[in-house]
């Protein structure tokens, strides 16, 4: 925890300007006021981060869908814009989607044409995700046609970034047997980095967001990946 004084005084500022400086942290999440000051917070909870953007992971969803095919081999990482596309998934035929979430496991079992298959791993509740060794040797095991996953933050020359270290490596362990990468992330990630890296544009074949293909938004990233 930090206090609005401290920070003044150690800063040579006004408080006012302290606080108005906090306003806007608060606002891109980085920290949580509280009464005289703020803390930091981590990764957001999975649930709370399902709610968040919901429209525009629809949208993200539908356009992926196009690129999912009838007959082999992919992935699905632990993010919620990806569980979004799982809920959406229909007409498969002979579909093996592994993944590294328990939630996108549940909604997958049972769908007709879809052998779900789950890595194994050590759950980490704020990202929904199965980390650690055991979810690393499973993801090295398979082969994919295409890896759909998202990502904490975009950066144009920082390539795609995660809040935790652990969730970074299994997505670069899965990433290593995919033939394509597929990154799926809504437009208030652009432009922002996060704490670990795990992958460079170059890395990726399609950058899909809930933005027209045109939109100058995506002009930094074109040279690099293709926009959808």
């Amino acid at each position: 925890m930090v206090r609005v004084t401290d920070l003044a005084q150690r800063f040579g500022v006004s408080e006012m300007t302290v606080r108005r400086d906090l306003d806007d942290l608060e606002q891109l999440g980085v920290i949580r006021r509280i009464r005289g000051g703020a803390r930091p917070v981590g990764p957001r909870p999975f649930r709370e981060r399902h709610r968040r953007n919901a429209k525009a992971k629809a949208r993200i969803a539908e356009k992926l869908l196009s690129l999912v095919p009838e007959i082999g081999s992919i992935a699905f990482d632990a993010s919620t814009t990806i569980l979004s596309l799982a809920s959406r998934l229909e007409g498969a035929r002979r579909l093996t989607i592994v993944t590294n979430s328990i939630e996108t496991f549940q909604v997958l079992d049972g769908r007709p044409g879809i052998d779900a298959t789950l890595t194994g791993g050590v759950h980490e509740p704020t990202t929904g995700s199965l980390v650690g060794p055991l979810a690393l040797a499973a993801a090295r095991t398979f082969g994919f046609a295409r890896f759909f996953t998202s990502a904490a933050a975009v950066d144009p020359i920082l390539g795609a970034t995660e809040d935790a270290l652990e969730e970074a490596e299994v997505k670069r362990a899965i990433a290593e047997g995919s033939s394509e990468v597929v990154l799926a992330v809504d437009s208030s990630k652009l432009g922002h980095r996060s704490v670990a890296r795990t992958f460079e544009l170059d890395d990726l074949v399609f950058l899909v967001t809930e933005l027209d293909p045109a939109d100058p938004h995506l002009d930094p990233y074109r040279d690099a990946v293709e926009v959808l």
